[in-house]
């Protein structure tokens, strides 16, 4: 197992390839608990989105989870802005921590105004999708034939590894345009390696590596459960 990258926004991560268990920590990232909007007060509202659509989309505005939160955790907001202006998730005050400034929520005319309260609270992916922290996807890295043309293509591509020589076959990872090229003229030119790139993408919410580690806890606590099921 290799960290290619590990930052709080990615973390990406090359294995030797066990598709049952990456898939089970792919879907066990629903399962990490983190901040969401969960409740909306709106007193006033005169923008032309219904008052659903502005609880819609605070909702799904990132904020930042912090490790002794718990089932009981809310926090509030406050949002109160009068128009002309446009409405972004950094206007929304309160104890909690905004992630994205800049997230368009509605936009007012003169003498329109806009305010509501929000609650937040800790909920996970299984409740509702705005609680899910970021992206968990993973793709086999690719062995390629060499010729003439394959080494041309892998040597200028640009995937997330650089491309390995192994013998008479590359290891690299391209893009579909570069594999339609080489399947074009030779169907068996491109095939699955036996190592996969895991990823994982945070919203911000919380690091990504945080979320894998967190994932993996809730995939223990989920097969300790079904063992003591079974017994």
């Amino acid at each position: 197992m290799e960290i290619i990258t590990n930052t709080p926004e990615k973390l990406i991560i090359r294995m030797p390839v066990n598709e049952p268990l990456a898939n089970s920590i792919r879907r066990s990232v629903s399962e990490v608990p983190s901040l969401a909007i969960d409740e909306v007060e709106i007193f006033k509202n005169d923008s032309a989105l219904f008052d659903e659509m502005i609880a819609h989309r605070l909702g799904l505005i990132p904020l930042k989870t912090e490790k002794n939160m718990s089932e009981k955790t809310k926090i509030e907001f406050k949002l109160t802005k009068k128009g002309p202006a446009t409405v972004y998730s950094g206007d929304l005050q309160g104890s909690g921590e905004v992630v994205h400034q800049n997230i368009p929520i509605t936009i007012l005319r003169e003498d329109h105004k806009l305010e509501l309260v929000a609650t937040a609270r800790l909920g996970t992916g299984r409740e509702h999708a705005k609680h899910i922290p970021g992206l968990c996807f993973y793709r086999h890295l690719l062995e390629v034939k060499s010729s003439q043309e394959a080494d041309k293509i892998v040597q200028n591509s640009k995937g997330i590894i650089k491309a390995e020589k192994k013998g008479g076959k590359w290891i690299c990872d391209l893009n579909d345009s570069e594999v339609n090229t080489l399947t074009k003229k030779d169907k068996e030119a491109v095939k699955d390696s036996d190592e996969i790139i895991f990823v994982i993408e945070s919203y911000g919410n919380m690091p990504a590596k945080e979320i894998l580690t967190k994932a993996v806890q809730a995939l223990e606590d989920n097969l300790d459960e079904f063992d003591k099921a079974i017994k």
